[in-house]
């Protein structure tokens, strides 16, 4: 079937397709005078089995109260979100929380590579000293570069396109929710990735016998 058919049986049954919402919000702020770790991943070959590497970013959500910010970790052997943290500023608080969360649940080995971009809040003391305490190498994306980070981003999209593009939140409280049930109710328990031999992470994970899961 082509795609003017297509368009035409649409329009006679005022079927709209779901085209992507657009917003410009900066989470990033890489204009800053703290250090800047090299990016190790991008000689680095995938991970072999999980707490080796975690990728973490910040995102963005609309609501009628405002907008909510996301941080995620994600680890890149199986794609699970092992942390995570929301709030309505973006202060080094946030993604602070989501890697206390992750440190908390996963418990890893000295030497696990942390990436992430050159936002502030990833350089700033507070973050160093709580990977450094944890026995975390630091990684950063090159600057204005996505792809060096294109686990996250992936996990980004997939949140939007299957959750946030298809809702509207009232308030923050409501889009915490629902985000909370994405995340612990179907993303990391029973969403398959065709990259895990169509498995989900959790799923993944456990075909595995390893420490510190």
């Amino acid at each position: 079937m082509g795609h003017n058919r297509v368009a035409r049986l649409m329009r006679e049954v005022g079927i709209i397709g779901r085209t992507k919402r657009r917003y410009r919000v900066r989470t990033t702020d890489s204009n800053h005078d703290q250090p800047i770790a090299p990016n190790l991943l991008r000689d680095m070959p995938l991970p072999e089995r999980p707490n080796q590497v975690w990728v973490s970013d910040i995102t963005y959500i609309p609501t009628h109260e405002g907008w909510l910010y996301l941080a995620g970790v994600l680890d890149r052997y199986s794609r699970k979100l092992v942390g995570w943290s929301m709030d309505s500023t973006l202060h080094t608080r946030l993604p602070l929380s989501a890697l206390k969360m992750a440190i908390e649940r996963r418990r890893p080995e000295p030497g696990l590579i942390h990436h992430s971009d050159r936002g502030i809040q990833y350089t700033s003391e507070d973050y160093r000293t709580q990977l450094d305490e944890n026995g975390m190498i630091a990684s950063m994306s090159r600057k204005g570069n996505c792809y060096d980070n294109a686990a996250m981003e992936s996990f980004w999209s997939t949140l939007k396109h299957e959750l946030i593009f298809r809702c509207t939140f009232r308030t923050r409280d409501e889009a915490k929710a629902a985000i909370f049930d994405y995340i612990e109710g179907f993303y990391n328990r029973k969403r398959s990735h065709s990259s895990l031999g169509y498995k989900s992470p959790l799923d993944y994970e456990l075909n595995l016998s390893y420490p510190n899961n």
